[in-house]
């Protein structure tokens, strides 16, 4: 402090502008010089940089000028410029100090500012453009890229998966051999999209489906619109003939409530032995895997866990009769004894049969709307079935459907989704008289259609 004081004297003496601007100038040595402790590392850094800056503005005002330089007013502001982009280009300080800046230096060696070729050509304080690859490419172009960049599932879950599924399914259909021989099950098969080809982004879900042989002498179909439900979609499995065949002339009469198979009976039942019966840690352990039973859900799940994939598996008994397709999923209510009719096998045959009769792009739009609505929070009850039934209608009025044509084709599946969800009905295309919007609520529907509506004009919006 007492060499700073010299100081000063010695430039008070001097007198004028000169002493003033070297006045400020010692006041900025002894900011600096306490700047460590009262700002910190991060804020004395800031400072330094700043003063170095007013110190270059200082020396070039007192500094005589070449009178016979034209250019030398011009050169200063330049340089007066730079010194102020080199102020704003500072980082500002963390709020908190860490520990490693206490070793640090304070000040770094000065370095030129010269901008880094491989960061920009621009010059300094100039705005930076990103380039967006993306920006100038057309729907037809994002939908393509979306489909082979984002939709595909990894291979190890494309091979696994089916492999751990089978694996289980055959300890699960020993297991019922052994528990129930009574029962004439089928040979439990796999299905779903991750099969045939249409699943996206993970696979993670499997249904397998589990065969109730009947004797069809015995049983008989009633339509779903013919009882109290009047709902088409379900089907009602009648025992016949009890004078004939008295009660137990069937395995599957355990099942009955009143004279008909109860799906919710049986799902029951399966639950149990799910739950209870079956010793999952073990057939876990031999496959290398943690197998759970999902106790609370109505549905008949499995949760595995593998140290490479985490897969649910949902059990579906089925019945096939007289060209129906029946899964024991009966509706939320009262009513227990109802099958859904289910048009899977049906859709993925009749969509591949159009793509191989004219090389179209059926599937490749499927796949693309159904990562939409899976990754959506307000589509992801289109996905799968119903958004099959509006391409299958779409195919039905003489469209293109070749690769070329695929924007077109996915924007007019837009405006037509938008359509059946202004109508709140979507009718299947192998039975009109089921409206597969049924099942949503009112909301839902009117939320679908705003977020669809929107996407019409910027279909990008979706992806």
């Amino acid at each position: 402090m007492a060499a700073f004081w010299q100081q000063r004297g010695r430039r008070q003496e001097n007198g004028g502008l000169g002493s003033v601007l070297d006045g400020l100038g010692s006041v900025f040595d002894v900011l600096l010089a306490n700047a460590r402790l009262v700002l910190g590392v991060s804020g004395a850094a800031v400072l330094a940089i700043a003063t170095l800056a007013v110190k270059r503005l200082i020396d070039r005002a007192t500094s005589p000028r070449d009178e016979g330089d034209p250019k030398a007013e011009q050169k200063t502001l330049e340089e007066t410029w730079q010194d102020l982009a080199l102020i704003k280009t500072t980082p500002k300080p963390p709020k908190k100090q860490r520990r490693e800046d206490l070793s640090e230096p304070l000040l770094s060696p000065a370095r030129p500012l010269v901008p880094d070729p491989r960061i920009s050509s621009s010059p300094l304080g100039a705005p930076r453009i990103k380039s967006s690859p993306l920006c100038c490419l057309t729907l037809q172009e994002k939908l393509l890229s979306h489909h082979s960049s984002r939709l595909a599932v990894p291979e190890i879950q494309v091979s696994l998966v089916p492999q751990l599924a089978r694996s289980i399914s055959t300890q699960l259909q020993n297991f019922l051999r052994s528990k129930c021989p009574e029962l004439p099950f089928g040979r439990l098969f796999l299905s779903g999209a991750l099969l045939d080809g249409l699943e996206v982004l993970a696979a993670d879900h499997i249904n397998l489906m589990l065969p109730v042989v009947l004797d069809t002498g015995l049983w008989s179909l009633i339509p779903g619109e013919d009882t109290v439900v009047r709902n088409p979609q379900y089907w009602m499995i009648k025992r016949v003939d009890l004078g004939y065949f008295p009660r137990g002339s069937s395995p599957w009469d355990r099942f009955m409530v009143g004279r008909y198979l109860s799906s919710n009976v049986l799902n029951e039942t399966l639950h149990k032995m799910l739950v209870a019966s079956i010793n999952w840690p073990a057939i876990g352990g031999l496959l290398g895997c943690v197998i759970h039973p999902v106790v609370a859900s109505r549905d008949l799940k499995l949760e595995v866990k593998h140290d490479q994939v985490e897969l649910s598996i949902t059990l579906f008994p089925v019945v096939e009769m007289e060209d129906k397709v029946l899964l024991a999923v009966p509706p939320e209510g009262l009513v227990e004894n109802l099958w859904l009719e289910s048009f899977y096998r049906a859709e993925v045959s009749k969509v591949k049969e159009l793509d191989a009769g004219d090389c179209g792009a059926r599937q490749r739009c499927l796949r693309i709307l159904n990562g939409v609505c899976r990754s959506h929070p307000t589509l992801h009850k289109l996905g799968g079935s119903p958004m099959t039934h509006v391409i299958l209608h779409l195919s039905g009025t003489g469209s293109d459907w070749a690769e070329e044509s695929l924007a077109d084709r996915f924007q007019q599946v837009l405006e037509e989704l938008v359509a059946y969800l202004e109508k709140g009905v979507l009718p299947s295309y192998f039975n009109p008289k089921i409206n597969l919007f049924s099942e949503l609520l009112e909301e839902e529907i009117d939320e679908m259609g705003f977020v669809l509506y929107r996407a019409i004009s910027e279909p990008e919006l979706l992806l």
